[in-house]
């Protein structure tokens, strides 16, 4: 039988499961939400995992420059593996010059450093830079046997709206990418290449004194102080302008991709706004450590006639800012629970939903031993069973 515990004292067959009062309640408001002119979007606060918006999220769409991202991703994995070295001179193939739009303005001639390269594509948004790494990691030296490998490699990330036809995110029809999985995309690279990600905030980058026209980063919001770190922007006729974007703001990081937007201006006024929304709209607030006991449960033939329900996690929850409406916690367990159980068993689940944003869930976990029971609890534990299904059904007694 699946039972739903709700409210301060929660009393059902005979026993109580008691949700501490400083752990449950709060209020929030009815926040708004954000109003975006972007063709797709994608807002996560990547410190607790809580999406913010969605809009057209797992529409495969043309993600211009921004798929730059998943060959820096790759090159950085080459190098962390040690199959890739920071030093290491690559040369630069007819078909990496060939590209047009923006670019190192490499020749053939050059042999260009790998640390080059990451900050050629970082911040000059160089397609031949992309092409000169795809051609040395690629199975096949080609860059198309990259994209493959981009593709496959994309999808065992959970990125499965992405397909990818080239390097540089050059237009193709084959060519696409979700927001939902661009922003996995940087979680990652933030997540597990922090060693790398300061480059992301580099304003400029002068290669070989050869490209003044082309030395400033392109992401609108570095230097605003709004605390952007990161991390490419995306233009294309077809795809429109866009942004994948990050911003730090104390120990709180927030993650957006919007695309589809009409001009460069209007790019920087949309993710400005995002930010700024995020971060003052939402807050994060602490409501328990992992293994803190919030409740109990009844054991059926246990040598206790309950047991804690303890925490599996920490409970940090991203919570709207203004009060207004309570957030509602709701302990989800499947009874009787048999004994024996052992400390740490999963036995039920702590849901909580939140005004305007998703409900999400952490397991609750057996605090303490119980073990089986003798003789009398197992009468004791039929006689409580009877007599609740008496109280349920009371003309099943006659």
């Amino acid at each position: 039988m699946l039972m739903l515990y709700q409210n301060k004292f929660l009393s059902v067959f005979n026993f109580s499961i008691t949700i501490l009062l400083s752990l449950i309640f709060l209020s929030t408001s009815k926040v708004l939400s954000f109003e975006t002119s972007a063709k797709a979007a994608f807002i996560l606060d990547q410190t607790t995992g809580t999406v913010l918006l969605e809009k057209n999220a797992d529409q495969p769409l043309p993600p211009a420059s921004m798929s730059k991202l998943m060959t820096l991703y790759m090159a950085f994995e080459y190098i962390n593996q040690g199959r890739l070295e920071l030093t290491e001179k690559l040369p630069v193939s007819d078909a990496a010059v060939k590209y047009r739009g923006s670019t190192m303005f490499l020749n053939t001639s050059d042999r260009v450093s790998v640390e080059d390269l990451l900050r050629g594509i970082i911040v000059l948004s160089g397609n031949d830079a992309c092409v000169v790494l795809a051609e040395a990691l690629s199975p096949d030296g080609t860059e198309k046997g990259f994209a493959d490998l981009m593709t496959r490699r994309a999808k065992k990330m959970g990125m499965l709206n992405s397909v990818f036809a080239n390097s540089n995110g050059w237009p193709h029809p084959e060519h696409k990418m979700s927001v939902k999985d661009l922003a996995i995309l940087a979680n990652r690279i933030i997540s597990d290449f922090p060693e790398y990600y300061s480059m992301f905030a580099e304003d400029i980058f002068e290669f070989d004194g050869r490209a003044a026209a082309n030395t400033r980063n392109r992401n609108p919001l570095l230097g605003l102080g709004i605390g952007a770190d990161g991390l490419k922007t995306g233009h294309t006729s077809e795809a429109g302008y866009g942004l994948v974007g990050s911003a730090l703001q104390e120990d709180r990081r927030v993650i957006f991709v919007i695309t589809g937007l009409r001009s460069q201006s209007v790019r920087a006024d949309e993710a400005e706004a995002i930010v700024n929304w995020a971060f003052r709209q939402f807050t994060e607030k602490k409501y328990g450590k992992m293994n803190d006991v919030i409740g109990f449960a009844p054991v059926w033939n246990g040598d206790t006639p309950q047991i804690g329900l303890a925490l599996a996690d920490d409970l940090d929850i991203l919570v709207p800012v203004f009060d207004n409406e309570d957030i509602n916690f709701t302990a989800r367990i499947t009874t009787p629970i048999k004994a024996p159980v052992n400390k740490g068993a999963i036995i039920g689940n702590l849901v909580i939903s939140r005004p305007n944003l998703p409900t999400f869930e952490i397991p609750l976990l057996a605090a303490e031993n119980v073990g089986s029971g003798g003789f009398k609890e197992k009468v004791l534990s039929a006689a409580k069973f009877v007599l609740r299904s008496i109280s349920q059904n009371p003309e099943a007694a006659f």
